[in-house]
């Protein structure tokens, strides 16, 4: 239980998919201008993370992995369909994308509005492809991992974007200079919250 715990604060706080690695920008710095908004797309990328990395993850170890097939026929342990990663994964995701998308526009017409072409983009959202390749190059030793990985990734996302979107608000009533207006206070909050982020690769977990 330690070690699951272990990996989800790391997946949050060490591993953040925006502050550590830079993955999911466009929508992060695009749909950070509203805290409701920017909730809105957190949640739905937590759920595509936790729901697709622990498919991918058995997709990766029982067909795609090198040898992974030996289930099937001793035969095809040599066979390698690892060249396949990139296409299975987003093919998954894009499938949970479209499901999130159907249930967003029934239930939240004013939030499906309000994320326009970035709700359907979390399907080539580097930060969802990107963690299930992180959990590919790990290799996690079971589902469980996986699906602990995906889940602190996405809170991590989330924790993110809902921190610039508050920021971003409190903004509008500051005197910022004419050229640092949108974007460029963006990139500079972006960088001093990574930089605030690495601190916590001081935690020994």
């Amino acid at each position: 239980m330690q070690d699951y715990i272990n990996l989800f604060v790391k997946s949050i706080f060490v591993d953040n998919m925006v502050f550590a690695f830079f993955l999911g920008m466009c929508s992060f710095l695009a749909v950070s201008k509203s805290v409701k908004t920017a909730t809105g797309l957190g949640i739905a990328v937590v759920f595509v993370l936790a729901v697709t990395l622990p498919i991918n993850y058995l997709l990766n170890r029982y067909i795609l992995a090198p040898g992974a097939l030996v289930w099937l026929n001793p035969e095809y342990a040599t066979l390698d369909l690892s060249f396949l990663s990139f296409i299975v994964f987003i093919a998954v995701i894009a499938a949970f994308v479209q499901i999130v998308e159907m249930v967003v526009e029934k239930y939240s017409p004013t939030l499906y509005s309000s994320l326009g072409i970035f709700l359907p983009l979390i399907a080539v959202n580097c930060a969802v492809l990107g963690g299930s390749l992180f959990m590919q190059e790990r290799g996690y030793a079971n589902v469980g991992e996986a699906f602990t990985f995906g889940l602190g990734s996405g809170f991590g996302w989330m924790l993110a974007i809902v921190t610039m979107a508050a920021i971003r608000e409190k903004l509008s009533y500051s005197n910022v200079p004419k050229p640092l207006k949108g974007l460029g206070i963006s990139f500079i909050i972006t960088g001093l919250m990574g930089i605030a982020f690495m601190s916590f690769m001081g935690i020994k977990l």
